[in-house]
């Protein structure tokens, strides 16, 4: 499987995709029994990778934090109405071993389910959580070294971020993990990373995963840090990131490593060994409905873009269909997916799906499918697929005034690609509530000389325009508001 410079990596939870086909046939279902028409689905969406989100096993303990959790109880209950405590199975990231969770059918159905994806042209991708593990992990008992522990001041300070624990080997007061700007995630401890045998086996770990799949999305990754485990823990460690991902890759050439990662260290994440960082700031960008901040944040060098994941929405933000009006989402993805770098979806966003669901959960609610926004993406798929926009060169198109005077040009977010085989695709976005005109100067070489015929693939508009004035001046557009054109630029008479 070659790799490509802008690949799709397509999110699945996999307990409610096992739990949905479990009430379809009405006995339990494991990964062998997902049908091989729904991986066609998933290969015929041009994606190249399915990261299969909480594979792992988790504990009995982690679950009864779940399910006695007031507050968490209440999300849930606003996701499923019916809900059942059948339907807690537990955080998918309270993790008590990197073996495949039973329910699942255990590793054999795991390598199986590799296989078939593989025989599609698909890679997979799971979780790695560096961070923490689940409160009955093994090394609980076994290795409590490995955790940072704390003392009665500890737990007369902050209550909720610390946990007895009961031993044979004498009681210990264990921290729970978490970041430094928020409490606790009282299903999990916190691992030591000022310990050296903590990230030996922490390595150990991530080469053992590393052994079932062909990369992973590494939780929370940032926490880690030097500087950031120690402004948490006060404790000083050594970097872990490095040395895993040159270890790794050593065994596994080619091994792809995604950070999930928050406060702008996506260039320190990818300065440590990940292919991938997620682009936060894009979307919270998307999100305040502004372009020129989007177009400040496109600036940034190709190094740099060309390894962000972007997405609309994931299993920790709200789905788009809920957080985007129906035609700021439709902007919005576009301007997101025609951007150089990783292309992030997640399932149900391409039906319109509305409800956010838990990593806690293994059930999702039944949604009605939106008919447009599942004709947009479908769409939208199509041109994903072209090469140009898949191998290509993406650079971002400065919009100028339509006339002097004329603020609106400011609301334009655009860019160009330039593919093998003179393919050219012009991407412009009105990324404002307001309609908007602006110049858009196409900047391919050989405009001049020839008319040039310019067909939206997202629409049904084609036009003819005289490539001297293409060349000198630029197209002119003249968009409502929160509408797009990605046109497809091709001579339709020779040059002179």
């Amino acid at each position: 499987m070659d790799r490509v410079a802008c690949p799709a990596l397509y999110q699945i939870n996999t307990r409610t995709w096992v739990t949905a086909l479990s009430r379809k046939q009405g006995k339990a279902a494991t990964l062998d029994d997902i049908p091989d028409a729904k991986l066609d689905g998933v290969a015929a969406m041009g994606v190249d990778w399915v990261w299969l989100l909480s594979v792992w096993q988790t504990g009995r303990a982690g679950r009864e934090v779940s399910l006695g959790n007031p507050e968490w109880r209440e999300e849930f209950r606003h996701t499923l109405p019916d809900l059942t405590d059948a339907d807690i199975g537990g955080s998918g990231f309270a993790i008590t071993g990197y073996t495949v969770h039973r329910d699942l059918g255990g590793d054999p159905a795991l390598a199986r389910m590799r296989e078939r994806l593989r025989s599609r042209g698909l890679r997979l991708m799971l979780d790695f959580v560096p961070n923490h593990t689940g409160l009955d992990h093994p090394w609980v008992d076994a290795h409590p070294e490995y955790y940072v522990a704390g003392g009665e001041l500890d737990l007369t300070r902050n209550p909720g971020n610390y946990r007895w624990v009961r031993r044979n080997g004498g009681d210990l007061l264990l921290a729970h993990g978490r970041d430094p700007y928020f409490p606790g995630w009282p299903d999990t401890f916190q691992l030591n990373y000022g310990n050296p045998a903590t990230r030996a086996a922490m390595l150990g770990e991530l080469m053992k995963i590393a052994g079932q799949c062909d990369g992973v999305r590494c939780d929370m990754a940032m926490l880690v840090l030097p500087d950031v485990f120690r402004r948490t823990w006060g404790i000083h460690t050594e970097p872990f990131w490095p040395e895993a991902t040159r270890r790794v890759r050593e065994r596994y050439p080619g091994f792809c490593f995604m950070a999930e990662v928050y406060w702008d260290l996506e260039w320190t994440m990818q300065q440590q060994g990940f292919d991938y960082a997620y682009d936060k700031r894009l979307y919270d960008r998307l999100r305040e409905g502004h372009a020129r901040p989007v177009r400040e944040h496109l600036r940034a060098g190709l190094d740099y873009q060309n390894r962000l994941s972007r997405f609309l929405e994931n299993h920790d933000e709200p789905r788009a269909a809920s957080a985007f009006a129906a035609d700021v989402h439709e902007a919005a993805a576009v301007i997101t997916f025609f951007s150089p770098g990783m292309r992030f979806l997640h399932q149900g966003q391409l039906e319109g799906r509305k409800q956010r669901i838990s990593p806690h959960l293994v059930r999702a609610p039944d949604e009605p499918v939106n008919p447009r926004l599942e004709q947009f993406y479908r769409r939208l798929l199509g041109v994903l697929c072209r090469p140009v926009v898949r191998q290509g060169r993406w650079q971002l198109v400065e919009p100028s005034p339509a006339w002097e005077g004329n603020w609106t040009s400011d609301s334009f977010v655009a860019g160009a690609w330039t593919g093998a085989g003179d393919e050219r695709l012009l991407v412009a976005v009105n990324y404002a509530s307001s309609q908007g005109q602006c110049w858009l100067r196409p900047p391919f070489p050989g405009l001049a000389g020839r008319r040039w015929r310019l067909k939206d693939l997202m629409g049904d508009a084609v036009y003819e325009r005289d490539g001297d004035e293409l060349a000198a001046r630029g197209l002119y557009l003249d968009v409502g508001p929160w509408q797009y054109h990605v046109f497809e630029l091709a001579p339709s008479r020779p040059a002179r």
